[in-house]
């Protein structure tokens, strides 16, 4: 039977064991990273490249011509001078046809931390339903790694939150053996009802309410509205595929 484990943090990645076996590692950052990367996907984004700073965004983003990239960026949820705020809403303006370079505290981190996996794959809730279908088209002959991006080394409630309604996503239609974190998320997902307040109650989400970003809020609440299946690949995230039922 095929095995999901949960990781809470991004600190929490061993990138030697990743590595080991046939895994497939999902990862999420549900405010913001993933779901921005989700959402611009969405929107016509040719690919998304994360990075690990934005020293190395800066540098990537000479190899393009201005109108041909989106430099987005934040670190410690704080806006980078030269660079668009990470938001789906303000991303979506510009970023049809465009390659968007993102560098984030967490997300990004996570993603690059999780390469040497067999397969990696981008979720947030916004696509949850349509990823779990398309790995429950592979092979059973793999363990699955959920990655909670988690807030600097602490976990994020916001992240338990989207693992637990991934999670919820793969039980649904099949048995899967479950770690113990892993249960705990879908036992605290399956307890709630209403994703935008969890959201609005994480550390992060006070944050962003403070600053006026409950669109962007609203759009990471928002569960299974895109069937995209994105996967990092060669360093770039692109669609892999348009999950159907």
């Amino acid at each position: 039977m095929t095995k999901i484990h949960l990781l809470m943090k991004k600190e929490d990645i061993q990138e030697e064991k990743i590595s080991e076996g046939n895994k497939i590692a999902v990862v999420l950052d549900i405010l913001l990273a993933t779901t921005t990367i989700v959402s611009a996907l969405k929107d016509g984004a040719k690919e998304v490249i994360p990075v690990l700073h934005s020293n190395e965004a800066l540098e990537l983003a000479k190899q393009y011509h201005q109108d041909e990239c989106v430099l987005a960026g934040e670190l410690d949820a704080k806006p980078i001078d030269g660079f668009v705020y990470p938001s789906p809403t303000l991303i979506r303006e510009t970023i049809n046809g465009k390659t968007l370079i993102l560098s984030t505290t967490n997300g990004t981190v996570a993603l690059r931390k999780s390469s040497s996996a067999n397969k990696v794959y981008v979720a947030s809730m916004l696509n949850n339903p349509a990823i779990a279908g398309a790995i429950q088209k592979v092979s059973t002959d793999h363990t699955i790694v959920i990655i909670c991006s988690g807030n600097s080394g602490e976990t994020s409630l916001e992240d338990f939150y989207g693992a637990g309604h991934l999670i919820d996503c793969f039980v649904k239609n099949s048995h899967y053996e479950l770690t113990d974190a892993a249960k705990s998320a879908l036992y605290f997902y399956r307890g709630q009802t209403d994703a935008y307040e969890i959201l609005l109650d994480s550390y992060v989400g006070k944050l962003l309410d403070k600053y006026d970003q409950q669109p962007d809020m609203r759009i990471a609440a928002s569960k299974g509205i895109t069937s995209i299946v994105p996967i990092l690949q060669d360093g770039k995230v692109v669609v892999e595929t348009i999950y159907s039922v």
